[in-house]
C-alpha cells in the first residue's frame, strides 16, 4: 500500500508467566503471548488480529486461550448488516434530547459499553422497553415506520395504534362511514359536517386491524373504501437505519456536537493542538471511572498507551480517503473535547482500541454512543473501500458478565481459537455457557489452514540484515532458539511469519 516496501519489525517475548487479570482479579491467572512492535504495516496487523492478537500501544499480545483465567475471543460486527436494537435507539434519543434541550439524564447508567457492563440483560436484541419509549410509541412508531405523508393516513394510523384501554374516537378526513358513531349529540341548530364522514369507533377500528393482520380473513361488513391490505411498516418501509437515528440525534439547538477524526501523529496540527486537552481528559476519566492513581494515568502513560502506535499511515488508491492507520475520533461539545474514541483503520475493518470521556457526561452512555458512531463510520468508509466492512470490538469475554455487552452488536462473529475461522456468536454462546474455553469451530476435522509448516521460511532481522531463519540458523551455527521461533510462527501464522521481521540480537 505504501509507495516503498515496508516491513513489520517485532520482538517476541513468549508467554510463560502469569499476570494479574483485570477482569476476575486473579493475581496470576492471566496468560498471554506478547511482542513489542517497533513498526507494523496495517495489513500485517489485520492478519494478526484475525489470529487473535490485539495491540496496547506498541505492545501486541495474544491470550493463551486454553490456559488463561478469562478467555478472550476476538469479536467482529458485520457493520453493513447492523440494525440498532431498542436500547441503542434509546441511547440515541437520549443524546438527541440532551443536544436539543440541554438536559442530562439523572444518575449514571450502569452498563457502559467499551468500559464495563452492558445495558441490556441478554445477548442483545431482546431488551426491556423503557418508559420513555412507551409514552411516545403511538406517534414515534408512525414517524419511524410510515412513508405516507398524507395527514389523513397519519391520523388513521394514530387511531389504530392507540392502547386497547382507550375508546376515544378520532374524527378526521380519514374516518370511514360505518353507520355508527359515538360522537356526542350535536348541539341544537348544528348538524354533522356533510363534507366530512363521521368517525368510526376505535373499538371497530381495532377489530378491523386484527382481522387485516391475518388473525382471520373475514371482511363482511367492512366499508369498501378501506383497503383490504392497508399499508404496514414492513410493506412500504425499510426500517430506519443507524444513520437515520444518528442524524436525528444531532439537531442544532441547545448544544453543538461535532465529531472530528484526527490522525495520531505529532506532525498533524489538529492532533498537536488538542493533545494537552485530550491528555487531561484521559487522566480525569481514568481517575474517576477506573479509580487510577495519578501516577498510573499521567501524560506519559497516555502517550504510551493511546498515542504511540506501531501502525504507519498508509494510503491506497482503492482505500478510504483518510488512509489507514491509528486515529483519535474526538467528540467536541460546544468547543471542548468530552470524549475520544481511539480506532485503527485497517484494510477490512475499523478496530476499536479504547474510549475515554468526561465523567460529568457518563449518564449519556458515551461508550454505547461512540460504538454506534464507529459502526456508522465503518459503513461510511466501506462506500470508499468495499472490502472494509467490519467493526472489531476487541475481545468478547463470556466468563465475565460485565464484558458480554459486545455480543449485543449483531450480527457478529467470534474467532475460533484453534482454526481461526469466524463463527456466528449465536452458535458460540451455548458452548461458552458450558465451558470458559471452547473450540468454536464445530467441524472436528478442521485445522489451522495458515499454520507455519517450515520454520526455516520465517523472516528474521539479524545485524540489520533481512534473512530467512534457515540462513540465520546456519550463521549462528545451530541456534538454540528454534523452539521459540517455532512457537512464534505457530501463533502468527505462515503469512505473517514470512513477511514480519523477527528481531534477533
Amino acid at each position: 500500500m505504501a509507495g516503498s516496501k515496508s516491513y513489520t519489525i517485532v520482538e517476541y517475548f513468549g508467554g510463560d508467566d502469569g499476570h494479574r487479570c483485570g477482569y476476575c482479579k486473579n493475581e496470576r491467572g492471566n496468560f498471554s503471548h506478547g511482542m513489542w512492535s517497533h513498526t507494523m504495516t496495517v495489513q500485517d496487523y489485520q492478519d494478526l488480529i484475525d489470529r487473535g492478537w490485539r495491540r496496547s500501544g506498541k505492545y501486541v499480545y495474544k491470550p493463551t486461550m486454553n490456559k488463561t483465567c478469562c478467555p478472550q475471543y476476538t469479536i467482529r460486527c458485520h457493520a453493513l448488516k447492523f440494525q440498532p436494537s431498542k436500547s441503542h435507539k434509546k441511547i440515541l434519543k437520549k443524546m438527541s434530547k440532551f443536544i436539543s434541550k440541554g438536559e442530562l439524564p439523572k444518575g449514571q447508567d450502569h452498563g457502559e459499553p467499551m468500559d464495563s457492563v452492558c445495558e441490556e440483560a441478554g445477548p442483545r436484541e431482546p431488551s426491556k422497553v423503557c418508559h420513555s419509549e412507551v409514552k411516545c410509541a403511538a406517534i414515534t412508531d408512525i414517524h419511524e415506520e410510515l412513508t405516507v405523508a398524507a395527514i389523513t393516513d397519519v391520523q388513521k394510523e394514530v387511531a389504530d395504534n392507540l392502547p386497547a384501554s382507550s375508546d376515544t374516537s378520532r374524527k378526521g378526513p380519514a374516518s370511514v362511514l360505518d353507520g355508527k358513531t359515538t360522537d356526542p349529540a350535536p348541539k341544537p341548530g348544528m348538524g354533522a359536517d356533510p363534507s366530512r364522514p363521521p368517525c368510526r369507533k376505535a373499538k371497530d377500528l381495532r377489530k378491523e386491524r386484527r382481522l387485516q393482520k391475518g388473525q382471520t380473513r373475514q371482511h363482511a361488513g367492512v366499508s369498501s373504501t378501506v383497503s383490504p391490505n392497508p399499508p404496514t411498516p414492513t410493506q412500504n418501509n425499510q426500517p430506519k437505519t443507524l444513520e437515520d437515528f444518528i442524524n436525528e440525534s444531532l439537531p442544532d439547538n441547545c448544544h453543538c456536537l461535532e465529531v472530528r477524526l484526527v490522525p495520531v501523529s505529532f506532525e498533524d496540527p489538529q492532533f498537536t493542538s488538542s493533545y494537552q486537552q485530550s491528555a487531561a481528559l484521559y487522566t480525569r476519566y481514568q481517575m474517576a471511572i477506573h479509580g487510577d492513581d495519578p501516577s498510573e494515568c499521567s501524560e506519559s502513560e497516555f502517550r504510551r498507551f493511546l498515542c504511540d502506535s506501531p501502525l504507519e499511515a498508509e494510503y491506497s488508491p482503492d482505500g478510504p480517503e483518510v488512509g489507514y492507520g491509528s486515529f483519535h475520533q474526538q467528540y467536541w461539545l460546544d468547543g471542548r473535547i468530552v470524549a475520544v474514541g481511539v480506532v485503527d483503520i485497517l484494510p477490512t475493518c475499523v478496530s476499536s482500541v479504547y474510549l475515554y470521556y468526561h465523567p460529568d457526561f457518563a449518564s449519556l452512555s458515551l461508550g454505547s454512543y461512540s460504538a454506534l458512531r464507529e459502526i456508522a463510520f465503518t459503513r461510511q468508509l466501506q462506500k470508499q473501500s468495499p472490502k472494509l466492512s467490519y467493526y472489531y470490538l476487541g475481545f468478547y469475554i463470556h466468563s465475565c458478565p460485565k464484558m458480554r455487552y459486545k455480543g449485543q452488536y449483531q450480527p457478529s462473529d467470534l474467532l475460533c481459537p484453534e482454526t481461526y475461522v469466524w463463527v456466528p456468536i449465536e452458535r458460540c454462546v451455548p458452548q461458552l455457557e458450558n465451558s470458559r474455553y471452547a473450540r468454536l469451530n464445530q467441524d472436528p476435522d478442521a485445522g489451522d489452514a495458515r499454520v507455519l509448516k517450515d520454520v526455516g521460511r520465517a523472516l528474521v532481522l539479524y545485524r540489520r540484515t533481512v534473512m530467512a531463519y534457515a540462513a540465520y540458523s546456519r550463521k549462528r551455527k545451530g541456534s538454540s532458539d528454534e523452539t521459540e521461533v517455532q512457537q512464534y510462527g505457530r501463533l502468527v501464522g505462515q503469512d505473517c511469519a514470512e513477511r514480519i521481521l523477527l528481531y534477533r540480537a
